[in-house]
């Protein structure tokens, strides 16, 4: 059976913390094979307003345990979609509006299962993984949101 066909259990191609630039070219590129007819792709991408405020930049930190604890639920994730391959990775540091701050790819034989995979990785990473963000706002205000 070819390695990561529809019966093969699912892999973890790359999990991580980056305080560098992360994009969706780098996650395509690392989980398409010649046995996947699907790739989906995910941008949490820094946006310029929040409830109604306008926001300038955000910085995200992690917990020291932010890194294993991505490889650990990123292997999770492909446990539970044989056939996949999977590359998730969150920024830390500052992040502008404009930059990825979560980029999330999951491909598969089929879309449906790329889908699914990569919607379930996106929502496991941002539940689980110790990374918060710090958000400052056009009126000087600051405000922390837990990602996990």
């Amino acid at each position: 059976m070819p390695t990561n066909g529809p019966r093969s259990p699912g892999k973890a191609v790359f999990a991580g913390i980056s305080d560098t630039p992360i994009d969706a070219d780098t996650a395509w590129d690392a989980v398409e094979s010649e046995h996947t007819g699907a790739v989906v792709t995910f941008g949490g991408i820094v946006r310029n307003h929040d409830g109604g405020r306008e926001v300038l930049k955000l910085t995200y930190s992690a917990h020291p345990s932010a890194p294993a604890r991505m490889v650990e639920l990123v292997d999770e994730v492909a446990s539970r979609h044989p056939g996949t391959r999977l590359w998730a990775a969150h920024r830390v540091g500052e992040l502008h509006i404009g930059d990825a701050a979560l980029v999330a790819a999951a491909a598969a034989a089929h879309r449906g299962a790329a889908f699914d995979a990569c919607r379930d990785l996106v929502e496991t990473v941002k539940a689980h993984v110790p990374v918060w963000k710090e958000q400052f706002f056009a009126d000087g205000e600051v405000e922390w949101v837990g990602s996990a």
